[in-house]
C-alpha cells in the first residue's frame, strides 16, 4: 500500500527544519537525498528510516518511490531537479511537493498537468513562503474584487537571512532581468527600474519589482491576467540591479555563479532559532478593476524559513490523507483555499 511520506533533500537548511517538525507534529517520513553520510545522520537522530539516491538514476529512483504516496521535495535549485522528481513522481504515481519559488518551475510544473491528471496524481510546486501565504493573499483578494484585473504583491521581511539554498537558487538566476505577467502573459522586464512607494498601515517603503513565482502562480489561481511583484529592498542593492542589466552576459556566465556560489557556503547554512524567532515577514496586496476600484490588504506573517516548514508539513499531512482527491496541477491557494494561511501561529490579515 502507498502511504509513505519521502521528504527528498532532508539534509538541507529547510529541508532539516521541515523533517524535525514532521516528526514533532506525528509523521514518520522516509528522509532522502543525494548524500548519504548527511542523510543518514539526520535519520538516526530523528529515529527515522532513510534512502540515498540520485535523480539521474532512475533505477535507484523508482526503487526509492515504490512505497511513496507523497514526495515534498526540497533540493534544490529547482530549475534542475523539479523535473526528473516530477518525471518519477509520475512513473510511480507518487503525488509531488516542493518548495520553490521560481518562475519556470511553476511554468515547467503546469505542464505536467494533463499527464498527472492521468496518473491520478497531484503536482503542487510552492508549498512553503513566499508562495503560500502569497497565492491566499492573492485569492483573498480576487473573492473582495471578482471583476480584478490587475494585481500587485509586496514582500517586506524584518530580520533573518537566507539560507544557502535560497541564496544559491538567487545566484543561479543571476543577469536574468525580472519579470511580470501582461494580459495573461509573463513578460521579461528589465530589473530595479520599476519601483513602488508600499504603504504597509504602519510604515512605507519602496519595493523594486522582482521575478518572483507570483507572477505564475497567482495567475492560475485567480486567472488575473496583470501581476507585479515586489520586495522592500535596500537602495544599494536596487541600484546593483540596475547595473545588472548591463552586465546580464558576464554575471551569467558559470565561473561568475560558481564564484559567487562558493561565497555564499561559506557563510552560515540560515538564521539560527533565535533569528527566526524573532523575525518576522509580511505580505501586502492590491488588486484593482477596470473602473478604478481597489481592495488591499496585508498579512503579518512568521519568519520565513519557520513558515515554510509548518506549511509545507500541513499540507503534506492533508494530501496523506485517504479522502484526499485533488489531481493535476494546483497552487496551494486553489486547493485549500484564501484562508488557509491564517490557521498558523504568528499570522493575522488586516484590510487597508
Amino acid at each position: 500500500m502507498k502511504d509513505k511520506l519521502l521528504i527528498y533533500g532532508c539534509n538541507g537548511y529547510t529541508g532539516t527544519l521541515i523533517s524535525k517538525l514532521a516528526v514533532q507534529k506525528g509523521l514518520q517520513p522516509i528522509l532522502s537525498g543525494r548524500n548519504e553520510a548527511a542523510v543518514k545522520k539526520l535519520a538516526e537522530e530523528l529515529q527515522l528510516p532513510y534512502v540515498a539516491f540520485d535523480l539521474s538514476n532512475n533505477a535507484a529512483v523508482d526503487i526509492a518511490l515504490k512505497d511513496v504516496k507523497v514526495v515534498l521535495h526540497c533540493a534544490g535549485p529547482f530549475i534542475y531537479t523539479s523535473k526528473p522528481m516530477i518525471e518519477a513522481c509520475l512513473r510511480n504515481r507518487a503525488h509531488y511537493l516542493d518548495i520553490t519559488g521560481e518562475i519556470p518551475v511553476f511554468e515547467g510544473a503546469h505542464d505536467h498537468d494533463a499527464v498527472a491528471k492521468s496518473a491520478g496524481i497531484l503536482v503542487m510546486p510552492g508549498v512553503g513562503f513566499d508562495v503560500v501565504p502569497t497565492d491566499c493573499m492573492s485569492l483573498y483578494l480576487k473573492e473582495q474584487l471578482p471583476d480584478a484585473d490587475k494585481l500587485e504583491l509586496c514582500l517586506m521581511n524584518k530580520g533573518g537571512r537566507l539560507s544557502h539554498g535560497t541564496a544559491i537558487t538567487i545566484a543561479e538566476s543571476m543577469g536574468m532581468g525580472s519579470a511580470i505577467r501582461k494580459n495573461g502573459k509573463i513578460t521579461e522586464t528589465k530589473s530595479g527600474y520599476t519601483t513602488r512607494e508600499i504603504d504597509f498601515g504602519f510604515t512605507k517603503k519602496v519595493g523594486a519589482e522582482i521575478p518572483w513565482g507570483d507572477v505564475s502562480t497567482a495567475y492560475y489561481t485567480t486567472g488575473i491576467p496583470n501581476i507585479r511583484v515586489y520586495n522592500v529592498l535596500p537602495k544599494q542593492l536596487i541600484s546593483s540591479m540596475k547595473l545588472s542589466n548591463y552586465i546580464g552576459p558576464i554575471l551569467r556566465m558559470r565561473w561568475v555563479k560558481d564564484r559567487a556560489i562558493a561565497k555564499i557556503k561559506a557563510r552560515p547554512a540560515g538564521p539560527d532559532d533565535k533569528e527566526r524567532a524573532e523575525a518576522q515577514s509580511y505580505v501586502w496586496g492590491e488588486v484593482t478593476n477596470k473602473s478604478g476600484a481597489a481592495t488591499r490588504a496585508v498579512l503579518t506573517l512568521p519568519e520565513g524559513y519557520s513558515l515554510t516548514a509548518d506549511t509545507a508539513v500541513e499540507i503534506a499531512k492533508r494530501v496523506l490523507d485517504a479522502g484526499f482527491s485533488a489531481t493535476g496541477f494546483h497552487t496551494p491557494a486553489s486547493v485549500f483555499g484564501s484562508a488557509f494561511i491564517r490557521q498558523f501561529d504568528g499570522v493575522s490579515l488586516k484590510n487597508l
